[in-house]
């Protein structure tokens, strides 16, 4: 068989596809390690008993953490890891969670540099909820205006989502604004599934009820 024979269209393809393999397989890989990140927080948030999720988020930050080290340029892997952080802090409480969060939102922080859309905006969504959940000067970070900023720009790029408008209902509950509040939780009641992650979203939505009753009460 000539070279000339062997230059065709099929032979192209073929040696695209195995140029192409190991890239894949890198993807897939990244792709299943997220989503096992991200099914393992849900597991610890919505089922674990309390009294064991501090120890259990500490565990699954040991995986974030290196998951975003072998991953420096991509977001998604920061933003698991602020989230898993963040969530810890919550978890732990106290002054001694101050440190966990202020790492959560450097790993925000780089995130949105990289890519603000990434997740569909999460990296906006969660640091936007830090900022009006955290203690302001001189305990923390934690500031109002930047919190409606962040939330804002995340609900303009995912206007649908259940975890954009509920963190921005949870912002206007907090300032005191329960119509609204009342509004955008109904909305993220109607968020469309994720399929992949029916346990976040059976906690979210639960959440969401939660939050009505106690507007209704």
């Amino acid at each position: 068989m000539t070279m000339s024979r062997l230059n065709t269209p099929f032979l192209t393809a073929f040696l695209l596809a195995l140029v192409m393999l190991p890239w894949q397989a890198h993807a897939d890989a990244f792709d299943d390690e997220l989503l096992a990140i991200q099914t393992r927080w849900a597991e610890i948030q919505y089922q674990s008993p309390e009294d064991q999720r501090a120890k259990q988020f500490e565990t699954l930050q040991q995986r974030t953490q290196s998951f975003a080290q072998r991953h420096p340029q991509r977001p998604e892997a920061k933003i698991w890891d602020g989230i898993v952080l963040s969530t810890w802090a919550g978890v732990k409480g106290g002054l001694g969670a101050l440190s966990l969060v202020k790492s959560a939102r450097a790993d925000f922080e780089q995130a949105i540099k990289q890519d603000p859309s990434s997740l569909d905006g999460s990296a906006l969504t969660s640091l936007g909820s830090l900022y009006y959940q955290v203690p302001g000067w001189p305990i923390g970070f934690g500031d109002d205006d930047k919190a409606r900023e962040l939330l804002t720009r995340a609900l303009e790029l995912n206007p649908d989502g259940i975890d954009s408008n509920y963190f921005y209902a949870d912002y206007l509950l907090n300032q005191g604004n329960d119509s609204e509040a009342r509004r955008y939780f109904n909305k993220a009641l109607q968020a469309p599934p994720r399929p992949q992650r029916p346990l976040a979203d059976q906690g979210r939505q639960q959440e969401i009820r939660d939050k009505l009753k106690q507007l209704d009460s």
